[in-house]
């Protein structure tokens, strides 16, 4: 490796790392907010201006130089749940993600979310643990609707992570985000498996396309 190939490797990896660790203030801050509402904007907002402006950013240069901001729907009430985990027969998924090689996670459970379905609950299974909730609707992969591999409620080991105590998760769909394999085909991200598609259209979250 060349000198000007490992000063790019770093200056890469430590963009990475600084992503992460504006990930997780902007939940903290998030969780933090007095409403869920004004804790949606302030992911909007947050979201917005790391896309925009972040050298990590997933948005390819073309996409980029017209980026103003992500379409995201107002904010719905109806759609935020507070969900206890549910005993669920042990499951085992393994992806293949190319940049973080095979990613291993175990099903933790599952939630029974309220005019949705059931949606698993999957523990992962490297070393740093966290919670993994991807969701893919009914409007996966069509015009006007979501990204076609589904999208993550939760990925606590990336910091996306609303709360929840005593068994219990907050799932709002509002903060729905389409992993970064939606911008960028150099990502390998894990997708939504069986057990996390369910056959109702979710109307809010980050949409994908026109």
């Amino acid at each position: 490796m060349t000198q000007t190939e490992t000063a790019d490797r770093v200056r890469s990896t430590l963009a990475t790392v600084d992503w992460r660790r504006r990930t997780f203030d902007l939940y903290r801050r998030a969780r933090a907010a007095a409403t869920p509402e004004a804790a949606h904007a302030l992911w909007r907002e947050g979201r917005d201006a790391l896309f925009a402006t972040h050298p990590a950013s997933p948005l390819l240069p073309e996409d980029a130089a017209g980026f103003t901001t992500l379409p995201v729907p107002d904010y719905d009430p109806a759609w935020r749940f507070r969900l206890r985990i549910e005993e669920a027969a042990p499951q085992a998924l393994d992806v293949e993600t190319g940049t973080d090689g095979v990613v291993h996670f175990d099903r933790l459970g599952t939630v029974q979310v309220p005019g949705v379905g059931s949606l698993d609950v999957w523990s992962h299974g490297g070393y740093a643990g966290g919670l993994f909730v991807p969701v893919k609707d009914a409007g996966a992969g069509r015009p006007g609707g979501t990204y076609g591999g589904g999208r993550y409620l939760l990925d606590t080991i990336k910091g996306s992570d609303l709360g929840g105590v005593d068994g219990e998760l907050v799932l709002d769909f509002n903060f729905a985000y389409n992993p970064s394999c939606a911008y960028d085909p150099a990502w390998a991200c894990p997708l939504a498996p069986p057990g996390n598609t369910v056959p109702v259209a979710i109307p809010v979250g980050e949409r994908y396309g026109s």
